[in-house]
């Protein structure tokens, strides 16, 4: 790592130089070797041949830095390496061979002629040319301070940004791209110190600046809450705090992976979380992995869920529960076929069990690389997790007083079809259960469905034709009666549901279930913006020996089974044609081919059964779940590292909930969910003007306008709804006040109440 010292220019990356405008002094690391006064071209000379000479700095790393001739240094090389230092002791008179060259001397009247033109914005060639000096000759004069080029804008009136990307760019030479602040680096390198402070710039055009509209909604969702005490810790010159910041910052812009960083200007992401830039993507790896390392994530993700319940106790009181498959496109395993049913294929992934609310609002996830189904998942991990973390449940005198009274309800589709987990539920935990009939039976009579209109649980109204009745499903000890609701559609068709929650009206059970299509929708959303099926890492680990998989003997017997059950049965429904449609024997010839054709088929039909007698026996013999150790070594595949994936899957529901808490300020009557989230993506990744004021203690956010006055119609009031709520940037003093570019009437006076508000 390049160690420079502050405010020095980089000759390479061990030597450099500090021109203050008296000395200029010559540093190797951190030390100072040497030292001349400014215009001192002897002892330059001297400094140059002795850097070149001990192998410090190659000629062309001080011609470029100095821009001086290449003849210069080569003739003070070589007058070094043949007299030593008295080569440049006194004043040696150059001999000119020839005709003395012509040339302009940059007098007073010169500089002042050459200061002009750098003033009005003209370049250095240009203005030498201009003057009708060498080129070199007015560059020296610049580098000697006797010119000034034109200064960038002073930090009072910020930067636009070109000028940020010509500092990114010179930052380059010494640590990296955009490394500005390179003693804290060097600090933080040496352990001297943990972290940078959080320092913000006057800057003119940020991109993605709209994004810090959402830090209020994202603190409040709790991103930096427990992470502190439950993530792993992070060493170095990034915090947990910037590196939290940033993923949410990029789920919100949609910068879907770690990867997508490296088209984006480093510096510019950096300015939104106060650094000089963010992470390259390889330390941004780095970071996650100790962030989550020894199942840090999962515990953070476990204190979130328990946060959000606590504020939401009415919202759990009924949960949906669906699984989630990812499809795998990598190369480095071979895990099971899974069933999408989305794409209606047979394909290699992992499944996720994701717990909502009514309104889609994710609590937490399970994944599962060996897919137990979800009627397993549900007894073994959900619904002890569920009883332990869901706040305000009844307690136990209110359940025995209310025999008809639960304590949670669970909704989910057919795949949790159990009677018998139904009837465990319900007797030993009072845990109720609403999802589709898995066997409906006959349809009920017409006259028992009756028009009802009753309100579903985000407040819509609707009108359904509904029929109740109570219903035994299961059989033996599995038995239980449920509650069935049927809802009649337009086309005639009868869709069926059942529950053991027995408190509920048809209405209230009807509505649901069928609320769970807000489930489907969170997903659909997931997946398009948020990205949750990409792969978060790479690599893959052993699973334990004792997981249970599938027997890939028993599933290769059963694919023989179906197979052969298939082609027996077309045979038999071919032979059963040939046989009710008779020739009759007045035709010999078609009636002997139809005779001969239907021996042929009962010949395949018999040898088909006798073969399928053996599948079936040989299938029953080989046990259809086995332990993974006992795989054969060319059908073991391996399981993918899911520390980075829960991180990251945390951090994504922590986006989508400030998301959508930011969706309830914008509500009107003329913007519904799907046109404020519109909005909100485009306000994310609008560009804004970063003004930080310290001795108010404020940070100014001025937003830039919409494609169109009714986007800003719309922005004002949620502005200042921010505005009310006084966020303060973490880590810093810094109040957040947010304003439209060029809308004065934003401004707030002396008490903090601008014109909007008081109107």
């Amino acid at each position: 790592m390049p160690i420079i010292p502050a405010g020095a220019t980089p000759i390479n990356q061990f030597v450099s130089v500090e021109n203050d405008g008296v000395d200029c002094s010559y540093f190797l690391g951190l030390q100072p070797v040497y030292r001349h006064r400014v215009g001192e071209l002897r002892l330059f000379r001297l400094v140059a041949a002795q850097l070149i000479d001990t192998a410090c700095c190659r000629p062309c790393e001080i011609i470029k830095t100095f821009g001086v001739p290449k003849s210069s240094i080569d003739r003070a090389l070589r007058d070094y390496r043949r007299d030593g230092i008295d080569a440049f002791a006194g004043s040696r008179r150059r001999k000119s061979k020839g005709k003395r060259r012509n040339g302009r001397v940059m007098t007073v009247e010169a500089l002042e002629a050459g200061q002009r033109l750098l003033d009005s914005g003209m370049s250095k060639p240009a203005a030498a040319d201009e003057l009708g000096v060498a080129h070199e000759t007015f560059r020296r004069a610049v580098w000697d301070r006797r010119l000034r080029e034109n200064q960038p804008a002073t930090p009072s009136e910020g930067t636009d940004k070109s000028e940020r990307s010509l500092q990114d760019m010179q930052a380059a030479q010494g640590l990296g791209t955009a490394c500005r602040r390179s003693s804290e680096r060097i600090l933080a390198a040496l352990g001297a110190i943990n972290g940078a402070t959080t320092q913000f710039e006057h800057c003119r055009s940020v991109p993605f600046g709209g994004v810090l509209c959402a830090l209020g909604a994202l603190m409040a969702n709790g991103l930096l809450g427990p992470s502190k005490e439950l993530l792993g810790k992070v060493n170095g010159y990034y915090t947990t705090a910037h590196i939290l910041l940033l993923l949410a910052f990029m789920a919100l812009c949609r910068i879907k992976t770690v990867e997508q960083l490296r088209g984006k200007a480093p510096g510019e992401l950096g300015k939104l979380i106060g650094l000089d830039r963010v992470p390259e993507v390889r330390c941004l790896r780095a970071k996650l992995d100790a962030l989550s390392h020894n199942d840090a994530a999962e515990k953070w993700m476990a204190a979130l869920s328990c946060q959000w319940m606590k504020e939401e106790p009415e919202a759990v009181g009924t949960l949906y529960v669906d699984g989630h498959v990812r499809v795998y496109h990598g190369s480095k395993t071979a895990l099971p076929r899974k069933y999408v049913s989305r794409q209606r294929l047979c394909l290699r992934g992992t499944t996720d069990y994701w717990v909502n609310d009514h309104s889609g609002l994710p609590f937490f996830v399970i994944d599962k690389v060996v897919d137990p189904g979800l009627v397993k998942v549900l007894r073994q991990e959900i619904v002890p997790r569920l009883l332990r973390e869901v706040p305000s449940q009844p307690s136990q005198e209110e359940l025995v007083a209310d025999p008809y009274r639960a304590r949670l309800i669970l909704v989910f589709d057919r795949e949790g079809y159990s009677p018998g987990l139904f009837k465990e539920l319900w007797q030993n935990h009072r845990v109720a259960c609403i999802t589709y009939h898995k066997h409906p039976g006959k349809d009920w009579p017409e006259s028992e469905f009756v028009e009802q209109t009753f309100a579903m649980p985000k407040g819509e109204r609707v009108t359904m034709k509904l029929a109740e009745r109570g219903s035994l499903i299961g059989s033996g000890k599995d038995g239980v009666w449920v509650k069935e609701v049927r809802k009649l559609t337009d086309e005639g068709h009868q869709v069926s549901v059942i529950s053991t929650a027995y408190s509920l009206e048809a209405p209230a059970l009807g509505g649901r279930m069928f609320t769970r299509w807000c489930q489907e929708n969170f997903f659909r959303y997931m997946m398009q913006h948020f990205a949750i099926d990409l792969l978060s890492e790479y690599k893959n680990e052993p699973l334990h020996d004792t997981t249970t998989v599938v027997n890939p003997v028993w599933r290769q017997w059963e694919r023989q089974r179906n197979s052969l059950e298939n082609k027996l049965r077309y045979r038999r429904a071919r032979f059963t044609e040939w046989t009710l449609h008779t020739i009759p024997v007045s035709e010999p010839k078609k009636y002997r081919k139809r005779e001969a054709k239907k021996a042929q088929l009962l010949e395949e039909i018999q040898q088909l059964e006798a073969n399928l007698e053996q599948v079936k026996a040989a299938r029953k013999q080989a046990p259809k779940h086995i332990e993974w150790k006992d795989l054969a070594e060319q059908d073991r595949f391996l399981k993918p590292l899911l520390g980075r994936k829960r991180l990251m899957d945390a951090v994504r529901m922590i986006a989508y909930r400030a998301e959508t808490a930011m969706c309830a300020l914008l509500s009107a009557p003329t913007i519904d969910t799907t046109a404020a989230r519109r909005l909100l993506q485009d306000l994310f990744v609008t560009e804004a003007d970063l003004r930080p004021d310290p001795t108010a203690r404020i940070l100014h956010v001025e937003i830039h306008r919409g494609s169109r006055p009714a986007v800003d119609h719309a922005l004002v009031p949620l502005l200042d709804k921010l505005n009310e709520m006084q966020f303060k940037f973490p880590g810093t003093e810094l109040q957040l006040r947010y304003r439209l570019i060029g809308d004065d009437s934003a401004a707030p006076d002396e008490n903090g109440v601008n014109e909007t508000s008081r109107r």
